[in-house]
């Protein structure tokens, strides 16, 4: 096979090549500074991360304290706001550079955190999981933008497993504290507690991350921006996000409600991407990064990656709540472990086997075989299923999730030339928050949907028209009678076992997708436009020099 890389004209723009004047150096020992900046965006990570995965465990009982029935927006804002702002966050870090970017994310995270905490109702926390949301899509996709700037491709299995062990390091904590907050009526400190995380995480940043910027007075950097092409994608994906939020809760499918935002965000899309590709000088999504058939794949299967995923730690937990009894800390923590340990450290073995192999396809497809299996098994379970069974079935699922997370940017990368770092990556944190959204609306559409055909009439009936079942009801459960109970564990068990259907398709479908992929050659060089600072390099440098003093002392 001609594994050979053809470089495709970028709308406007020249071709660049892809190989640097020069061969690529050597693997380099890495000083502190480096470690001390490896260590700010792992904290920035676990911060999205943590907020994330909390939120889903908390969230029955913030609807009970605020007595509210509106309560998908919750979830459907934060994403709505991070997913909307990712498009134009990877232009101001190429036009600004990325600790500016940087440090204002963490900033509106913090801020937004902040008046969540101190909401009196079910308005203003949807008003701030908005700011939330703003910050959050900066912490989402800028620390990926900054390890390609400092690690070559070739080298970055091992670093983006480090990255997910960040995530599953976040999934084993959050819910057994938020759980316990949640259990003891503080839920509100579980917004409050990104304020000190944020403050670690800005000072780490601004101390430690010394990166080369752009130059060029501020008229020149705005003019690098593609405002009309950020305007039709920023508009085009809230309506559909909107849309998909109604959905089968508020509004039916069929409704005009549901079906005018989802057509016209739609076509916006499409308007989007071709005006990107024939019209934009500085598009958003370079022209090359959907027109090879590698990267195009590698951003299909990180959407389903992240469909996947969000839909499993969303309605697992939910299942877990409502069929076996747990309490918000069990659900998310004890009971939950088998997801959440086995993700991170699955994630750095796949990444160290690409670095070893210098091949990356071989590890999806692995990594979907494996997650098809775990979904699959699913289906098995029912309300009365052990622990026995269901902790195996969570450790497959998780080891598939490791898998893809890591190696989901391979794909993606290796076709471009390393100047579309920051547009590339953007791109990747947009599908994968935009598969989000579909992951926790599908999933919870259908739930809703499969839980008024199955729970009883008596019980739904204690329920507005619009209220989201699958978290209104499960606070409930324990206290109804024995006969009542048992249909009600049942109706959710049956109901969820479609959801677990649908995913099954979805994973199946990722999976058919990644054999499209070529096994194109990574890079072994950074863009070093974006490199750290020479007095940084210069200080990297003696540190090896005293390392090397120290080892042949020794």
């Amino acid at each position: 096979m001609d594994h050979s890389i053809e470089q495709l004209p970028l709308g406007n723009e020249s071709a660049q090549p892809l190989a640097p004047p020069s061969a690529p150096d050597a693997p380099k020992r890495r000083g502190a500074s480096f470690w001390l900046i490896f260590l700010a965006l792992c904290v920035s990570l676990f911060q999205v991360a943590f907020e994330l995965v909390g939120v889903g465990i908390a969230l029955p009982t913030i609807a009970q304290a605020l007595h509210a029935t509106d309560f998908v927006w919750v979830g459907s804002a934060y994403a709505l706001a991070a997913t909307c702002s990712l498009p134009i966050i990877g232009g101001f870090a190429q036009a600004f550079g990325r600790r500016p970017v940087m440090l204002a994310s963490i900033t509106i995270f913090a801020i937004g955190s902040a008046i969540c905490g101190a909401a009196p109702n079910m308005q203003a926390l949807i008003a701030g999981r908005v700011v939330q949301g703003f910050g959050g899509g900066g912490l989402q996709s800028v620390p990926t933008i900054i390890l390609s700037d400092l690690v070559s491709l070739r080298e970055r299995g091992t670093f983006n497993g480090f990255l997910v062990l960040t995530w599953s390091a976040a999934l084993c904590i959050a819910p057994i504290s938020v759980g316990t907050l949640a259990e003891h009526g503080q839920w509100r400190w579980f917004f409050y507690l990104n304020v000190p995380l944020s403050g670690l995480t800005f000072a780490l940043v601004f101390a430690f991350l010394r990166l080369k910027a752009p130059s060029g007075s501020m008229r020149e950097k705005l003019g690098r921006i593609d405002w009309i092409g950020n305007a039709l994608l920023i508009s085009s994906s809230t309506s559909v996000c909107i849309a998909l939020t109604w959905a089968g809760i508020q509004f039916p499918w069929t409704s005009v409600k549901v079906l005018a935002p989802l057509i016209l965000g739609l076509v916006g899309m499409f308007v989007f991407f071709l005006y990107d590709a024939l019209i934009a000088e500085s598009p958003v999504v370079p022209f090359s990064l959907l027109s090879d058939r590698t990267s195009a794949s590698g951003y299909a299967t990180n959407f389903v990656t992240a469909f996947l995923v969000l839909a499993i730690a969303y309605y697992f937990p939910a299942f877990l709540q409502a069929c076996r009894g747990a309490s918000p800390i069990r659900a998310g923590g004890v009971d939950w472990l088998g997801f959440s340990v086995v993700l991170g450290p699955t994630g750095i073995v796949a990444g160290v086997v690409v670095a070893k192999i210098n091949r990356y396809r071989p590890v999806v497809w692995t990594g979907f075989v494996v997650m098809c299996t775990g979904i699959g098994c699913w289906a098995l379970i029912n309300e009365n299923s052990g622990m026995g069974v269901i902790v195996p079935l969570e450790i497959v699922t998780a080891m598939g999730a490791g898998i893809l997370y890591t190696t989901g940017y391979f794909p993606v990368l290796a076709p471009q030339p390393i100047s579309h770092n920051a547009k590339a990556l953007s791109l990747v944190a947009f599908v994968r928050s935009f598969a989000q959204i579909w992951g926790i609306t599908i999933g919870g559409a259908i739930l809703q949907n499969q839980l008024i055909q199955r729970l009883p009439e008596a019980f739904v009936s204690q329920f507005p028209g619009g209220v989201q079942l699958s978290f209104a009801a499960i606070p409930l459960i324990n206290g109804l009678p024995p006969d009542v109970k048992d249909n009600v564990r049942k109706a959710f068990a049956d109901s969820l076992r479609v959801v677990w259907y649908v995913l099954l398709g979805v994973s199946l479908v990722g999976a058919a997708i990644s054999l499209l992929m070529r096994e194109v050659p990574m890079h072994t060089y950074t863009d070093e436009d974006f490199g750290l600072k020479e007095r940084d390099l210069a200080a990297q440098a003696s540190e090896d020099i005293a390392l090397k003093n120290v080892s042949s002392k020794v």
